[in-house]
């Protein structure tokens, strides 16, 4: 745009007589003025009535406004000056001013396209990573939800399998029981408790015993409970309840052994090892 403004000359000339001739003109209107204001002083002034003089006044402030816009209505735009090269010299300066503001205009407008252009940059660099973040968390989103799944997957499994477990763990404790259940019918009917056996004796002898004599049931359970529960010393401290015949039955049946050192401790044959 700038460049289509083609360099407007400065005729000095011109210009120095148009503000001569101006000047002059200025002159000639400010003399008719002097001699217009001296005719007034002259003419009869008014006398405003006491009783309300400043509302008189307006009232001929209003006539003397309204006389000068209707004189001002009737009159015609008049030329600042006649003169072909006066008006050629103010025009061509005119034309000066217009094409500097132009140029000012021009240089604003460039300089606010510069910064929207910044401005653009910057919105799509964000637009960008805004992209690419949400771009990582729908992945992000999609691998939870896979894993989500794959765990959910395995807890099934692993829910079943715990039922099945425990389905088993109850099969094994209801045929422990009738296992514990068999071998008591058969110890009671084959190893009687030892006040049984040795009821003769003990009226023979007159004697009552010390202690009591565990059945060979309590004595099995001993040594099982023992070897069960802390298998790194399954070891059971032999007492006066242990009845003799019993302990040789256990021990000559390689049912349990004592220990290589001390020999009032016995414990359950190690079958598994």
């Amino acid at each position: 745009m700038a460049e289509s403004l083609q360099e407007i000359p400065d005729d000095s000339v011109y210009y120095a007589d148009a503000k001569e001739e101006i000047l002059d003109e200025c002159e000639t209107v400010w003399k008719q003025m002097k001699e217009c204001q001296s005719k007034l002083k002259f003419l009869e002034t008014e006398t405003l009535p006491k009783s309300n003089a400043k509302f008189s006044l307006s009232i001929m402030h209003m006539k003397a406004l309204t006389a000068e816009y209707n004189q001002w209505q009737k009159r015609s735009p008049e030329m600042i000056s006649t003169n072909p090269d006066i008006l050629l010299s103010l025009g061509k300066k005119e034309l000066q001013k217009v094409k500097d503001d132009l140029e000012s205009v021009l240089s604003a407008v460039q300089l606010k396209n510069k910064n929207l252009e910044e401005d653009l940059k910057r919105e799509q660099q964000w637009y960008e990573e805004q992209k690419q973040l949400i771009d990582t968390l729908s992945r992000t989103q999609e691998e939870t939800k896979n894993q989500v799944e794959q765990v959910s997957n395995k807890s099934s499994l692993n829910t079943r399998a715990f039922h099945e477990q425990k389905k088993k763990i109850l099969q094994l404790k209801i045929y422990k029981k009738k296992l514990l259940t068999v071998l008591e019918e058969f110890l009671e009917e084959h190893f009687p408790p030892p006040e049984k056996s040795g009821s003769a004796e003990k009226k023979n002898s007159q004697e009552e015993p010390v202690v009591q004599l565990k059945p060979l049931q309590d004595i099995l359970e001993i040594l099982i409970d023992k070897s069960v529960g802390t298998p790194h010393e399954p070891y059971v401290p032999i007492d006066d309840s242990f009845w003799p015949p019993y302990l040789e039955l256990l021990l000559r049946h390689g049912i349990a052994q004592r220990h290589p050192e001390n020999p009032d401790r016995m414990r359950l044959e190690a079958f598994h090892g």
